[in-house]
């Protein structure tokens, strides 16, 4: 495991927390100047990396990591590690479900959890157009196994209590609500249980947010799996729900405090949309080779940034904890190797890959986030 604090991760639905939220308040200690800031006035740094989508040969590369037993994903993702663990939290995309052995279809092998948490991932959004691949059999088998290796995740539910829970995340002093949702399921809900995957609909998660404060949330997060894929630019309705979800408030306070994109496979651009951060798309984290809308294999699906963002406490009681620092790193998936490399990171980084990082960096700031601050990070 790794030996960082770990955060606590509490699942609490909005109707229960509400009222211990109102007996408690946090409130930012004042600081001397001069005086470096106690613990309790330190902010906290959130990660985010894009889909893990362990194709047919990404596992048979975990298998022969494993020795021919069993499944070992550790080493895959040991190159984005380094970023992963030292973040006050640390939140992924986990998109296929779990299957009993890695087959049939689009499932993985559980033992893909516990490589997330050792990784360093507290917590992964689970809603995506292949959530409902196996029903709610493969829904109930995917959040076992992340609750198994104690791994928070948002955006499927086993149960109507658990569709409405809210999860919060502990980062220092601040408690990070996670939201999750797809704009499609590409199946039906189950019979009865319509809450099993979370749509994104607008009225549906500026509610949810609303719900997060109320639970106790300083930091609400939402992941939405949304966009066409293949794209570089963002399109029309992921940009349209980017500004209405960014321009909700409740109190002159922003109900949501960033927002995480994926499903492209291919990294998008960021940008600061009425002055909160918005990821329209991380790219896939881990991925095979794979073929575009086009049918050519294209090598865009193995490249992605994980996001990373410090966020500082709130000024005055009531305001925001805002987002004093915004980074991207770059990635790729050496389908070879089957491994993840950080560009940033490569020691013999020739000229093929710097031309991959410098493609994505032109990508990421293709909507002006420079000028508000966006930097590429190591």
């Amino acid at each position: 495991m790794i030996a960082r604090r770990r955060q606590v991760a509490l699942a609490l639905t909005a109707v229960l927390a509400a009222g211990a939220a109102c007996r408690a308040q946090d409130r930012a200690p004042v600081v001397e100047p001069g005086r470096p800031a106690p613990a309790a006035a330190r902010g906290f740094t959130l990660v985010a990396a894009g889909d893990v989508l362990p194709h047919s040969s990404v596992i048979d590369r975990a298998r022969f990591d494993a020795g021919g037993t069993g499944y070992d994903f550790r080493p895959l993702l040991a190159g984005t590690e380094p970023v992963v663990s030292r973040a006050d939290v640390a939140l992924c995309q986990t998109e296929p479900v779990r299957g009993a052995d890695g087959d049939p279809a689009f499932t993985s092998p559980p033992e893909i959890a516990r490589a997330l948490a050792a990784t360093g991932y507290d917590g992964c959004s689970t809603a995506s157009e292949h959530s409902l691949d196996e029903g709610a059999a493969g829904v109930r088998r995917t959040l076992d196994a992340l609750d198994a290796a104690g791994v928070r995740h948002a955006g499927t539910a086993r149960t109507e209590a658990e569709a409405n829970a809210i999860t919060l995340l502990r980062a220092g002093r601040a408690k990070v609500a996670h939201l999750a949702y797809t704009a499609g399921t590409g199946r039906p809900q189950p019979p009865g249980a319509p809450w099993t995957v979370a749509l994104a609909d607008e009225n549906r998660i500026v509610a949810d947010a609303r719900a997060a404060r109320k639970a106790g949330a300083d930091v609400v997060v939402v992941s939405v799996h949304w966009g066409a894929a293949w794209q570089d630019a963002p399109d029309g309705r992921q940009l349209a729900l980017a500004r209405a979800l960014t321009a909700s408030r409740s109190g002159g306070r922003p109900d949501i405090d960033l927002v995480l994109g994926t499903h492209g496979h291919v990294p998008q651009a960021y940008e600061k949309v009425n002055g909160t951060w918005v990821v329209y798309g991380t790219g896939d984290q881990v991925a095979g080779e794979t073929t575009n809308d086009q049918g050519a294999t294209d090598p865009r699906g193995r490249q992605s940034t994980v996001g990373r963002f410090t966020f500082a406490p709130p000024v005055r009681p009531g305001a925001r904890w805002e987002v004093v620092k915004a980074e991207f790193v770059p990635q790729l998936f050496d389908v070879d190797a089957g491994r993840v490399v950080d560009l940033n990171r490569a020691l013999a980084q020739g000229a093929e890959l710097r031309g991959v990082r410098d493609r994505i960096r032109d990508v990421v700031l293709s909507r002006g986030a420079a000028k508000d601050g966006l930097v590429m990070g190591e």
